[in-house]
């Protein structure tokens, strides 16, 4: 396998008719956890630890940063905000697959320098089950 471009990293929101892309993005970080039940006791072989199978807290995160456009996108993201709103994302990874399902919009930031671009920033976390398909 190849090195992958970073750009093909895409978060998608959901319009209504399909996944639109979060427009202007140009950086973008997604992490996945699992948070692990220890299940140790006395009877421990060895005294290792063991963990209970499927029983933690499963969770993800998506942050991104970028420049802002005022696109459709934009309105979508900012609506889901103040709304409180989780709509359906469509996070791809390129060689991987993709992850979709709904996503709180956390954090929304907004920038600019007098000599420069006006930027964003924003944080989702996942707020409910994702799915998950294999490229």
């Amino acid at each position: 396998m190849s090195a992958q471009k970073g750009r093909d990293v895409l978060v998608k929101i959901y319009d209504g008719s399909g996944y639109v892309s979060v427009a202007g993005l140009r950086a973008r970080t997604i992490s996945l956890n699992a948070k692990t039940v220890d299940a140790t006791d006395s009877d421990s072989s060895g005294a290792w630890r063991e963990l209970l199978a499927g029983a933690g807290v499963k969770s993800a995160t998506v942050t991104g940063a970028g420049i802002f456009r005022d696109a459709a996108s934009d309105a979508l993201v900012r609506t889901a905000f103040f709304e409180g709103t989780a709509p359906n994302f469509s996070l791809t990874l390129p060689d991987f697959g993709v992850i979709t399902g709904p996503f709180q919009v956390s954090n929304l930031d907004y920038a600019g320098d007098f000599d420069g671009e006006a930027t964003f920033a924003m944080t989702l976390v996942a707020a409910g089950q994702l799915s998950f398909v294999a490229d």
